[in-house]
């Protein structure tokens, strides 16, 4: 099989508004600083002398405040009373209006829109709102405290929501799918392989070659995990040449190192799976630089040779045309890739730095663990009910592409339409749920699907049928997790629980179990509060 190359894609975020700061309002006709235009700064007051407009050419002379004269028709029969204009000591001064009004209609639009007042406090801190600033502004203790009284200001306005055309998370399930046959095919190139790979008994009670092979495999999978997130974080930043010029860096060197890992992990006998796992270390970074850069159909067709292993389930086919078939497609791959990879070649660098390294070395972790619990699902009774697990779970990774973007997109919509937190709350729960049974539901007509295909295949058990459905729901989940940027908690959780199961595969039920329930209560903590899809 190969490694599950689902990669976190980018989001699109809607860009906040910024607060006006509130100025003091005067009274129409008042004099001094205070009426001046605020972008204007006042300047300060000096000794002047007016001179009289009736008479131009008089000296102008100090002059005591006149009185304000009384509009056109006051003090008319039937003419309403004027206000009071004057005080005792002055002229009259209107006082500001509250601040908190004006800031509230200034923000309404987004007030409006909130269903929990954090979001109202994310936006005020994000503008650089200060606790010292609100104290002497607006008489509240702080940011959360401001944001429950807009909140009870502004009346609840949802509208209905219009789905943007280029939305990153509405996505085709066409294309999801796609994805999903392209993570599956290079399967093929181990049926084609095992007459070549065929040799003495290895080590840990496994076949011989298996451990150079899975060694290069694991290995593939955790850097190119990295690498594709950090080429996805060029994406997202606007800058293609410079996500085509990381992979163009970081593919060739993944390749070299699986390739020493597998070559260094092989015992004595096992060169011929060592040449096939270096051949799969360099498959693995051609497919992560076509998958980034959204060229599934391009790795499609360079997958087309492996179909000859389709008449090898029940012939035997001559070992020179296996090989053919195996280097064919690897060497479509790399031209593929290397055509992708052309801009990132041409231009030279951006000029800015980029993402930090450190940030990828979590989504690294996560492919480490996520694979090692694909490995042990691949673990049967049989080979072949082993494989067809390893089957069923990489075919699944397309339609979970897919539900994930639903599930993203539907929680979007529901923060567009909802009023309160509590509703958002319950139908977000609602929707994960929805999507995890469904995922879980094709994880399960899959599996049934290549048990009737594959010849002599056993139908899977109750007890295994289970096992794989707990990884299904881990996987699941940790990508989900991994979407909206806690990655760190699904590496952790996939990683205890890999380690649980190499350690004592007896326990490996009650390891995914466990690791699934941690998941599903993290998924629910986190992903309820409306600020986790605002971000």
């Amino acid at each position: 099989m190969s490694g599950s190359l689902w990669l976190k894609r980018p989001t699109t975020d809607t860009p906040l508004p910024t607060i006006p700061r509130p100025r003091r309002e005067t009274a129409p006709g008042a004099t001094g600083p205070e009426a001046s235009d605020p972008a204007t700064p006042a300047t300060p007051a000096t000794p002047t002398t007016p001179t009289a407009p009736a008479t131009p050419t008089a000296p102008a002379t100090p002059t005591a405040p006149a009185a304000p004269t009384a509009p056109a028709g006051a003090g008319a029969p039937g003419a309403p009373d004027a206000p009071a204009a004057t005080a005792p000591d002055g002229p009259a001064q209107v006082l500001a209006a509250d601040p908190l009004d004006e800031l509230a209609a200034r923000i309404g639009a987004f007030a409006a829109v909130a269903v929990h007042p954090d979001e109202i406090a994310a936006l005020l801190e994000s503008d650089g709102m200060t606790d010292d600033h609100i104290r002497l502004t607006y008489g509240r203790a702080d940011s959360f405290e401001l944001a429950e009284d807009l909140y009870a200001r502004v009346e609840r306005n949802h509208p209905a929501p219009e789905v943007p055309t280029g939305d990153a998370w509405h996505t085709g399930l066409a294309g999801c799918l796609l994805r999903g046959l392209v993570f599956a095919l290079p399967g093929l190139a181990y049926v084609l392989a095992a007459p070549l790979l065929a040799g003495e008994q290895g080590r840990f009670g496994l076949p011989g070659g298996t451990v150079p092979l899975l060694a290069g495999a694991v290995t593939g999978w955790v850097w190119n995990q990295a690498l594709s997130h950090r080429a996805y974080t060029w994406l997202g930043l606007g800058d293609r040449p410079a996500a085509a010029r990381a992979l163009l860096v970081g593919a060739p060197l993944g390749a070299l190192v699986g390739t020493a890992v597998a070559l260094a992990t092989a015992a004595p006998g096992e060169t011929p799976a060592a040449l096939f796992a270096a051949g799969q270390a360099v498959y693995l970074a051609a497919a992560t630089v076509l998958l980034v850069l959204g060229r599934e159909r391009a790795l499609l067709c360079a997958l087309v040779p492996l179909a000859g292993a389709v008449p090898a389930f029940r012939w035997d086919l001559p070992d020179a045309l296996r090989a053919g078939l195996l280097l064919a497609a690897l060497t479509a791959s790399v031209v593929f890739a290397g055509v992708v990879l052309r801009p990132g070649a041409r231009r030279g660098a951006a000029g800015r730095a980029g993402p930090p390294r450190a940030a990828s070395l979590a989504y690294g972790l996560f492919g480490l663990g996520s694979g090692l619990l694909v490995l042990h699902a691949g673990v049967g009774d049989t080979p072949v009910s082993g494989a067809g697990a390893v089957i069923a779970l990489t075919l699944s990774m397309g339609p979970a592409e897919w539900l994930l973007h639903r599930f993203r997109g539907e929680s979007l919509t529901r923060l567009r339409t909802l009023a309160t937190a509590r509703e958002f709350r319950r139908a977000v729960t609602g929707t994960l749920v929805l999507c995890l049974g469904g995922y879980l539901t094709v994880l399960v007509a899959l599996t049934l699907a290549v048990t009737l295909a594959w010849p002599g295949a056993p139908w899977p058990t109750l007890p295994r049928l289970v096992t794989l459905l707990l990884i299904g729901t881990v996987l699941w989940l940790g990508l989900l997790l991994q979407a909206f940027g806690a990655v760190l908690s699904a590496a952790a959780v996939c990683l205890v629980a890999a380690a649980a199961e190499v350690l004592a595969p007896a326990a490996g039920p009650v390891a995914a179990g466990g690791a699934a329930a941690v998941l599903a209560v993290l998924a629910c903590v986190l992903l309820v509060r409306p600020t986790a899809h605002r971000a």
